[in-house]
């Protein structure tokens, strides 16, 4: 899907419509410290296998992609709509 590398949205904290700067959510790297991480190294811990089920069969085929609008002027970011779809190309209109 084609999607426009700026955009004119409102912006709540400028209460207005300002420009938009797009760019793609990404996933930041993981703490090692966070609940579901403990969890997960005490069920392991003095276990022989995986003590999760690990599910093979996956359903859906893509992820969901969500742009994230940074405001030109007051640097907010935002969500826009997330899309379930193979690839998000940002373009210059």
């Amino acid at each position: 899907m084609k999607y426009p590398r700026t955009v004119n949205r409102y912006c709540p904290t400028c209460r207005t419509h300002k420009k938009h700067n797009v760019s793609l959510y990404k996933k930041g790297k993981e703490r090692m410290m966070n609940q579901g991480r403990r969890r997960v190294e005490r069920k392991k811990k003095g276990y022989g296998s995986f003590p999760k089920e690990i599910f093979h069969r996956n359903a859906k085929l893509n992820k969901r992609s969500t742009p994230l609008l940074e405001c030109s002027e007051c640097g907010k970011k935002q969500y826009a709509k997330s899309y379930r779809i193979k690839r998000l190309e940002l373009q210059e209109i």
